[in-house]
Order: structure tokens, then sequence, then C-alpha cells
């Protein structure tokens, strides 16, 4: 086979498993993304994410990462959501779970996905070498997803395109092959600010950047100990990540379709009541499988207490003062504070509003 051959091939293999699109950019790609990435950190933005700071010089240059690699491969898989997310913001009672983590971990599905993927690479080049990545290594995806020509970073720093909107998880396969590369994506946002316009916290300083310290995925997910006052009131019922800014981006009518049906159905929009009743071992029950579960039932329930604080059903009232009793101290006070919003003591004002 040609080089253009075997990559015509390889992208459609790559589409049989499952995945959206295929690109593919040098190691090199990003000379622009550790410069970027050193200001974000000396800026203080990655909040508690040390796992950033610690690991930077790999993440901020992908061939030192794997000296060998010549080429990588980037493949976004679709998760589009099947209705508006953005319906479960208008029934407080109710808990407005991200859309990626209503089903099964996409770190397993994506990597065996990339796995098969590249055991076929393999079989028709047999003398090379394959590393692949999900997340969880010191890997920019975006960047080299925008390098290899899948999107750009919109303004809400999320990758979009014109083949997959901005519902992606993307995964990488770095190789000894050196392969034909694609051309660059172009940002397309336009004078467009939906994104930026409908973030609760105002966690984008401007477009283009996020300060994650502000993000409500960043501070219900990563942020260990007390969300922040001035946070909580915008927080509303959404108790695990955040998806306004990327519902409303128009791009999103070019989405495709998910094909992995386990993305969705373990959890939609449970009860705050139900949820608030988890012992520890029926959250690792009911999360099994599930992004959720890394986060702990305490900082899952933290978030809990805040969502039933800004309800405003003082029917949940009892429920918030059962969380107030927990005895993790981060947790107990986020219960106190949603008893105090429930009974309507003091004004429980937002510095947001």
């Amino acid at each position: 086979m040609t080089p253009a051959s075997l990559k015509d091939r390889l992208r459609e293999t790559a589409l049989a498993e499952g995945f959206a699109e295929m690109g593919i950019c040098r190691p090199d790609a990003i000379p622009e993304a550790a410069g970027r990435l050193a200001t974000y950190v000396e800026e203080g933005r990655h909040g508690q994410m040390g796992w950033m700071e610690e690991r930077m010089h790999w993440r901020g240059d992908p061939a030192a990462l794997w000296p060998e690699a010549r080429s990588v491969i980037m493949l976004a898989e679709a998760y589009t959501p099947r209705h508006d997310p953005l319906e479960v913001l208008g029934h407080p009672d109710r808990a407005a779970i991200s859309v990626y983590a209503h089903g099964r971990d996409y770190h397993d599905l994506v990597k065996k996905r990339l796995k098969r993927v590249g055991r076929w690479l393999l079989e028709q080049l047999p003398e090379e070498q394959i590393k692949v990545f999900v997340d969880t290594a010191p890997v920019m995806e975006k960047p080299l997803a925008q390098a290899a020509g899948l999107g750009w970073q919109g303004k809400h720093t999320n990758l979009l395109g014109r083949t997959v909107g901005n519902w992606v998880f993307l995964g990488a396969i770095f190789t000894t092959a050196e392969l034909p590369v694609d051309a660059p994506a172009r940002e397309k946002c336009g004078s467009c600010t939906r994104c930026l316009d409908i973030c609760p916290t105002r966690a984008f300083p401007a477009p283009f950047q996020l300060d994650a310290r502000r993000c409500i995925s960043y501070l219900t997910i990563e942020h260990k100990g007390p969300v922040p006052e001035e946070f909580r009131e915008a927080l509303g019922n959404r108790i695990y990540g955040c998806d306004d800014c990327l519902a409303v981006c128009p791009w999103n009518k070019f989405a495709q379709d998910a094909t992995e049906m386990r993305y969705f159905g373990k959890v939609d929009a449970p009860p705050l009541a139900d949820l608030a009743r988890l012992d520890d071992a029926a959250f690792r029950e009911m999360f099994s499988g599930s992004p959720i579960k890394r986060i702990g039932r305490d900082r899952f329930l933290r978030n809990v207490a805040y969502a039933i604080g800004n309800s405003g059903d003082p029917g949940l009232l009892p429920t918030a003062r059962d969380l107030a009793a927990e005895p993790d101290p981060v947790l107990a006070e986020a219960g106190q504070w949603a008893v105090r919003r429930l009974e309507g003591q003091g004004d429980g004002a937002s510095s947001l509003s």
C-alpha cells in the first residue's frame, strides 16, 4: 500500500470501530502549546489540578513524551445527547449531571477502540510501534486534534468542528510510523459568544480562555473542600459537571449521533432526595463503571447538598438536615448551608447575581 492508501484504510477502520472522525499530525505540530500552558499555570487558573504543573514539560511538548514517535493519530468519538441537556435545569428537585457521565466511563470504551485501531495498523506495519492515550496521560488532546484537522478550540476552549460539533471524546495513537498528515483546522467561531454569555459563573475571562477555578465542571469534580460561597447559588442543580457552553454552540447542527449506547442510560436526572440517601456502598453500586465514582461519595453528596439548598423546596429540608449531620466536615458544612437556604436564614445571596 502507498502511504495515502494506508491512511485511507486506517480511517475506514477507525470509522468502522465507531469513531466519528480521524486526523493525523506530527508530535511537534503544536509548538505554541507549551507557552500557553505555562501562562495558564503561572496565573493559577488550573486551581487544584496540580498534575498539570507537575508534568507540564511532557504536556506542552508531545515530542518529549515519546521521542521515537513520528505521527499522532487523533480520533474523535461522538457522545451527542439525545435530548437537550439544559432541560433538567428547569427541574430544581432533580440532579443535572453532565452528559458525558450518564453512562459508562469513556476512558475504558475509547481506549479499547484505540487499541483495536492500533492493532490493525501494526498488522500492516509490524516493524512499527504504538502507544494509546485517553485523557489520563500528559497529552494536550485538543491542540493536537486541531493540528490534525478535526476541529478547533472554540471560545469555550473545547474542541468543535464542522463534521463533529463539540460533543466528542478525544483519543490519541502515537506511532513510530511516518504517516501523511492533515491540514490543521482554522477557527471559525466568528462573532458568536453564546458559550461565553451562558456561563453561570463567568468562567471565561476572555474568548478562548478558561479560568478553571470558576468553572462548574471543575468545582463539582476536581475541587476538593468547600466550594466558595460566591459560586454556590450559580451551581443550581448541577451536581457533576456542566454542559451549558457545549449545549448552546451552533456548530452542533453538524454533530454526529453517538454510536455507543453505553454512554447513556445509567443515570439521567435522578431526584436529589434519592441521591442524598446513598451510603458509600449504595454510591459505589449505583456508579460502578461510571466516571462519577472517582470523586467519592462525600464530595458527590457535597454537590447534592448545594443543589438541595438551591432547590427552593422546603420538602427537602429534612434531607438537608441529615446531610448537615454527616461526619465529613465539608459535606456537613454544605448540608448546613442548604438548611440555612431552605429555612430562609440569611439572604443566601450570590456575588454573581
